[in-house]
């Protein structure tokens, strides 16, 4: 399955970001067995790029193992030599350059229709609208109108309520980091992570 059946099938992202690397590869496995498939570690995490090597030789070869807070083209060479077959930007840049000419599968920050246009350009697999908390579900209908074939990914202050919300309101997707993950990247209760992914993957079903 490609990135743009999985997301659109998948319908949740989950975004990991933790000052706990142990606990973070912990959180990723977790997310994993509770039947979360597209998992982002941020680079802003501590010991980030470890997170991912681990979790990449854990999960195997074909799981979708993305990397966040791709800034530069480094940030984006050192992601796929850890294993991410899967980059996210906040933002257009030369993190997004590079993982488009590598070929690897691109979720783009964006916020303006002037940044639509630019990202669709490069020819990302789809865009992550951020903050998606500026305009909420509204906006993201506005922007829908003269883009209606693009992938709308909203990430940025989205709980359970607000996913249902964006999904209704055209996104293939929603990003979730803390009301996802609370505190479990850095040492939280993994009982109350399953219990966060029951909820969200209910919202995600309609």
């Amino acid at each position: 399955m490609d990135f743009s059946t999985a997301l659109r099938a998948e319908r949740l992202v989950a975004i990991v970001r933790g000052e706990d690397a142990e606990a973070a590869f912990r959180t990723v496995m977790t997310l994993a067995e509770e039947g979360v498939p597209l998992v982002e570690v941020s680079l802003s995490g501590r010991d980030a790029l470890t997170v991912i090597r681990r979790a990449r030789a854990g999960l195997g070869d074909a799981a979708w193992l993305g990397a966040g807070t791709v800034l530069s083209a480094a940030d984006a060479r050192r992601a796929a030599e850890a294993g991410a077959n899967l980059v996210v930007t906040p933002g257009l840049g030369a993190g997004l350059e590079e993982s488009v000419r590598q070929g690897l599968p691109t979720l783009a920050g964006v916020l303006t229709p002037s940044e639509v246009i630019a990202a669709d350009a490069l020819g990302v697999s789809a865009l992550k609208l951020f903050p998606a908390s500026v305009g909420g579900p509204e906006y993201l209908r506005a922007l829908r109108a003269p883009f209606p074939e693009l992938a709308f990914v909203p990430v940025g202050g989205v709980d359970a309520a607000a996913a249902s919300e964006y999904l209704a309101a055209g996104a293939v997707a929603v990003g979730v980091g803390s009301p996802l993950i609370g505190d479990a990247a850095d040492g939280g209760d993994l009982g109350a992570l399953r219990r966060r992914v029951a909820e969200f993957k209910a919202a995600c079903a309609w």
